[in-house]
């Protein structure tokens, strides 16, 4: 178990249980597919994540690489099963809009996990009008 700290107002507060999880979502046999990959902090105590999601894909830019900063979301013990927690993630990253076109916009990226304690399980995730779903969720 890790412990992070941070300091809010001249006084200490403790994060307890705070820890790190790196993984990916998709179908990582199939070429073409777009795959999901997150580095998150989990605040169990807090049932907050936060952290970075990166999604690639073999396809023409602006739509191959994919970085989300600033992801958020939730994270709830389930109680029950193999499923023991589910996770909401949301975010949103910056669009340019190729030539001819001048200019860029906001998108909008959501994600849900069904996982196990070692976060394997299911999942699905939306980004740029683009929806995958039922898909593998490893813990890298």
């Amino acid at each position: 178990m890790t412990t992070t700290a941070t300091k809010t107002s001249g006084s200490s507060k403790v994060l307890a249980g705070a820890y790190l999880v790196n993984g990916t979502a998709g179908n990582l046999g199939m070429p073409g597919a777009p795959i999901m990959h997150f580095s998150l902090v989990v605040v169990p105590s807090q049932n907050s994540v936060n952290g970075t999601v990166h999604i690639t894909q073999v396809i023409a830019p602006p739509y191959g690489d994919i970085v989300i900063r600033n992801v958020k979301g939730t994270i709830r013990s389930t109680g029950y099963g193999k499923v023991t927690q589910v996770v909401y993630l949301e975010g949103e990253y910056v669009v340019s809009v190729p030539p001819p076109a001048i200019g860029s916009y906001l998108a909008h990226f959501s994600a849900s996990m069904a996982i196990d304690d070692n976060w394997n399980g299911m999942g699905s995730f939306s980004y740029g009008g683009n929806d995958v779903e039922n898909v593998p969720v490893k813990k890298s």
